[in-house]
């Protein structure tokens, strides 16, 4: 039996990631080893956009691939770019974990709890745009690093922050939930497009492992994050653009079908459009893409810019 090479990441939550879907394969019979590749983004402390986005993740790992050191690579799925990857293809989107955002806070505080000017560190014009639309008088810190080291930040010195917003599917991974202090209802702040799904890439022609990636996928995952991703897609999004959308599986009278929602927010928090379709899952990625064309008809482009690859504030200093 061939050893299939799966790429990863060297940090805590990347191999944890990698290991679920190492420990799948194993289960079907199939041996995996798993190769460590350095990316970019683990090695430079630069804030994502101004390294290029959230493709600075993928980049080693897929050419690794293509230079054939690896036979697949696991990524989180919202920090792969939309552009097709030539010579590669997401072959499978196992089950999502919890896709919103959480907040962990010091003192066991919620989000309405932390006062008017409370500081909040997060690497994110999205969530940073969808909290001060919120208009709680908050403040914000650009940050960057590995789950644990965001965490760290928090506490009640004078230089330490207040809270700090992260994924809750990472946290989920790691065996963290015991640091969110509240986990934020998507009414409050939409998540990232495909935040909390992994996709498995390969070789788009290496017929074997395409074949032993195939039950790994999961349906109902792969067409919410497909109709997600297709708004990005469509409104050609920057890195930086602060935009947040969810797609979720839902019965209707005549059977399953997509719902999605997603927000546009002004990042100076001056207000945020919202809006959302319905529509059957074999048409995920043209629900994604009229909703996106319903965005910008409705003035999201004179909202917020689409295409920002550097957040209006990619520094370490309090804003």
């Amino acid at each position: 039996m061939t050893t299939l090479r799966l790429g990863t990441r060297r940090s805590a939550l990347a191999t944890t990631q990698s290991g679920h879907v190492a420990d799948a394969l194993r289960a079907a019979g199939h041996e995996v080893e798993l190769v460590e590749i350095v990316t970019e983004g683990d090695t430079n402390r630069a804030s994502l956009a101004s390294m290029g986005g959230t493709g600075v993740f993928a980049t080693a790992l897929r050419d690794a691939m293509r230079a054939g050191e690896v036979d697949l690579a696991v990524h989180s799925l919202k920090d792969l770019p939309t552009a097709p990857a030539p010579g590669l293809t997401v072959a499978a989107v196992p089950a999502r974990v919890d896709p919103r955002d959480a907040l962990c806070a010091r003192d066991g505080l919620t989000l309405g709890e932390l006062g008017e000017g409370a500081l909040v560190g997060t690497g994110s014009p999205r969530r940073r745009a969808q909290l001060e639309a919120l208009g709680l008088g908050l403040r914000f810190r650009d940050i960057r690093g590995n789950l644990g080291t965001r965490l760290a930040m928090v506490g009640p010195g004078d230089d330490e922050l207040d809270a700090v917003v992260l994924a809750a599917a990472g946290l989920t991974r790691l065996g963290m939930l015991d640091r969110v202090t509240e986990v934020l209802d998507p009414i409050q702040m939409l998540p990232a497009p495909g935040q909390g799904a992994l996709a498995v890439e390969c070789r788009a022609d290496d017929a074997a492992v395409l074949a032993a990636l195939r039950p790994l996928d999961h349906a109902d995952t792969h067409a919410a994050v497909t109709a997600e991703r297709a708004i990005l897609a469509e409104l050609e999004a920057g890195c930086a653009a602060p935009i947040g959308a969810l797609a979720e599986v839902v019965d209707d009278e005549d059977g399953p079908v997509i719902s999605l929602r997603a927000v546009v927010a002004a990042t100076d928090g001056s207000g945020d459009l919202r809006r959302s379709i319905t529509g059957p899952l074999g048409e995920a990625e043209d629900l994604g893409r009229r909703l996106a064309r319903t965005l910008v008809a409705d003035g999201a482009t004179a909202l917020a810019d689409l295409q920002a690859t550097h957040p209006p504030t990619a520094s370490e200093q309090i804003q």
